[in-house]
């Protein structure tokens, strides 16, 4: 079967593409989903406590205001909800394959096409654009003797809703953006809850609240107001990227984040396990007003020693120490450097963009390629934000796509990719601009791929990188006619 464009992923990305691609008129596309529902990242996660830790106003579709948050940061389950509405609000579910995943997408030079391999059979695309998005492929660290665990074993983002909590001996294994959450959602049931933690984080105060009934109202009654409410928390929080810019602001921050330790941790000596030694912001910012507050509980233990093994009924740490756990719990992130999508994409010469990239991804303003025509990635290399909504990525991105099939049609011809001198003077350009941030600090972080470089994050404002990506710039590509 033949479509014009092919979306794999229906997370954010592959949504707010699908939905955008319909508004302009074009219905010639298909969306490839591997799950049974779409929903990406919010469908996979729904861990006790899970929640977004971007403010609710600016964590939505631009097209799409939600005026039903019901707090300040939004519960999983309400962005789901969310996604779900916006796909059957503007009509895109029926285009979407569920339960197709892509094994293998190759360019045809021949044909100037893509030729696609999926659990349902084959397609062919004039345009591929990729959204499986950089946190779908969940990382358990091999540890030894895992497999003899006889009690329940599973990540944060497969959560295991049959396992029974209470009153058993938890483990919970890391200490990210994920495990602050599950913390104090599971430790009042937990019996003994021990966290296991490899590096303290920073951890800033949430302040999080419900909305209001009047606040749903005018947002309801008067458009504008919730527009206005967006536009506000929108540059209260890019304003904060000038600390990661210049990592000697971030010591106003970090004063804010040992005061909200101290209020949290009584004890001493439990405070000093969890005081980070490193400038905050180079690694992911956490935020939480209930995480010190469960790990001071009489049922909770920080264990810092690193992991030796598990045995059948405990987790073992070097200094021989046994804890003995009934559940384990891992909260340890995703594969985000090395994404298993693009093992799965190959372009001209018939290598995929793994072998391109030799471990340090890297696009053309993240979103396209040399060497592989007529590929979009949404959520791309260095798109990813450590203070903002990536959601506001996602849309420039769109936009950006947009004018590109635009040019092509206006030009008559088959296909673009990224010229690569273009392509190598923007990613260099990347790096200087990273080399003064608060990311180049010297800490271990998941931002940073195989061979030292933050190819993660954007070195900038959303704003700066939204005015980039305002219109697709032929002179930078190179066009295939035949």
């Amino acid at each position: 079967m033949h479509t014009r464009i092919a979306i794999i992923g229906a997370g954010f990305g592959g949504l707010g593409a699908a939905i955008r691609l319909r508004q302009r008129g074009q219905t010639d596309f298909v969306v490839f989903e591997r799950a049974g529902e779409l929903g990406g990242t919010w469908r996979d996660n729904s861990y006790p406590g899970c929640a977004c830790d971007v403010p609710s106003q600016v964590y939505s579709f631009s097209f799409a205001l939600n005026p039903r948050w019901t707090s300040t940061y939004s519960p999983q389950a309400e962005i789901w909800d969310y996604l779900r509405a916006c796909a059957d609000r503007f009509g895109v579910r029926p285009a979407i394959r569920f339960g197709t995943e892509v094994h293998c997408a190759y360019w045809d030079a021949a044909a100037a096409r893509w030729r696609i391999e999926t659990t349902q059979g084959g397609w062919t695309a004039d345009v591929l654009i990729a959204a499986g998005g950089p946190l779908n492929e969940p990382v358990i660290p091999k540890l030894p003797g895992l497999e003899t665990f006889r009690g329940e074993a599973f990540h944060s983002a497969r959560w295991n809703h049959d396992a029974v909590l209470a009153g058993r001996r938890v483990a919970v294994i890391g200490t990210g953006a994920s495990a602050i959450q599950i913390v104090p959602a599971i430790q009042p049931e937990a019996g003994k809850l021990t966290v296991f933690q490899r590096t303290p984080a920073w951890v800033m105060p949430r302040r999080e609240r419900p909305l209001r009934a009047w606040e749903h109202r005018v947002y309801r009654r008067i458009p504008g107001a919730q527009r206005l409410m967006r536009a506000l928390v929108y540059w209260q929080t890019e304003a904060t990227v000038l600390a990661f810019l210049r990592p000697a602001l971030m010591r106003v921050a970090e004063r804010a984040a040992r005061a909200n330790l101290r209020r949290g941790v009584p004890d001493p000596g439990l405070r000093e396990k969890l005081t980070p030694r490193y400038r905050m912001g180079c690694k992911r910012v956490l935020k939480s007003d209930d995480y010190y507050p469960a790990l001071a509980r009489d049922n909770v233990e920080v264990v810092t020693d690193p992991i030796a093994e598990v045995r059948p009924h405990a987790v073992v740490t070097r200094d021989g120490t046994e804890h003995p756990a009934d559940v384990i719990v891992f909260g340890t992130g995703f594969r985000v450097t090395d994404l298993p999508i693009a093992e799965r994409i190959r372009g001209r010469d018939g290598r995929s963009l793994a072998e391109h990239w030799q471990g340090s991804p890297q696009a053309f303003r993240g979103t396209t390629v040399a060497g592989f025509p007529n590929l979009f990635l949404l959520l791309g290399p260095n798109t990813g934000l450590g203070h903002n909504s990536v959601v506001l990525m996602i849309e420039a991105q769109i936009a950006y796509v947009l004018d590109a099939l635009k040019t092509l049609d206006r030009k008559g011809i088959r296909a673009l990719e990224p010229r690569p001198e273009v392509q190598a003077r923007f990613v260099a350009g990347l790096d200087r601009r990273m080399a003064g941030t608060v990311w180049s600090t010297g800490c271990r972080s998941w931002y940073i791929d195989a061979t030292g470089r933050n190819s993660t994050l954007w070195p900038g404002s959303t704003w700066a990188y939204r005015r980039r990506m305002r219109r697709f710039d032929p002179a930078a590509y190179r066009e295939i006619t035949t």
